[in-house]
């Protein structure tokens, strides 16, 4: 396996109730654009990047939440870290795991491959890997029909992936998503998109 090198910081993602105040405003305070928006989720940029900013729009994932409980639900949902290639990413797991650090979610985003952890306090840490190798390919990719499809993703076993790499398969074979079922359970939490 390649020598780790530390992640770059790729996306910050945000849970909102004022859902097109926080778009209108991020874009105007950072010159981004919109990749792809649909009624849940918005993702913008504002480089070369795929996306810099995501937006959950939790006036529709959580329409009855009683006012009290509005505020606290609010505000970053993770922060996002971006390995140099698949490789790395699965060192950093095998890395972690024997230190009881592991990952609550693996999900294959069709854009990223992406590994979620909870630090101790539960702030939401994701680290992720490009399945492209330009940016043109991941800004096509986001704001193209298939990332429409399914913008969450489908749900990966890394001890089932690092088994079939064990038994002659690349890291490579894994960047493309070749389904996009089944789709994950948190896709239903997002709503119907």
């Amino acid at each position: 396996m390649s020598q780790n090198r530390s992640p770059r910081l790729a996306h910050v993602v945000y849970r909102t109730r004022k859902f097109e105040e926080m778009l209108v405003w991020y874009k105007e305070m950072f010159h981004a654009r919109v990749q792809h928006q649909n009624p849940v989720m918005a993702f913008l940029t504002y480089d070369d990047e795929h996306h810099r900013l995501a937006f959950i729009d939790l006036s529709v994932v959580q329409p009855n939440v009683d006012e009290s409980e509005k505020r606290g639900l609010v505000g970053v949902e993770h922060i996002a870290y971006t390995y140099q290639s698949l490789e790395s990413l699965f060192e950093n797991y095998l890395r972690l795991k024997p230190k009881g650090i592991l990952p609550y979610w693996c999900i294959h985003h069709g854009l990223t491959i992406s590994m979620y952890y909870a630090d101790p306090d539960g702030n939401q840490i994701e680290c992720q890997v490009d399945c492209f190798e330009s940016t043109k390919e991941c800004n096509d990719y986001i704001c193209g029909p298939s990332f429409a499809v399914n913008p969450v993703g489908v749900e990966f076993d890394p001890g089932d992936w690092l088994s079939q790499i064990r038994e002659g398969k690349s890291f490579s074979d894994f960047l493309v998503r070749q389904v996009h079922e089944p789709v994950s359970p948190i896709r239903g939490a997002l709503g119907a998109v």
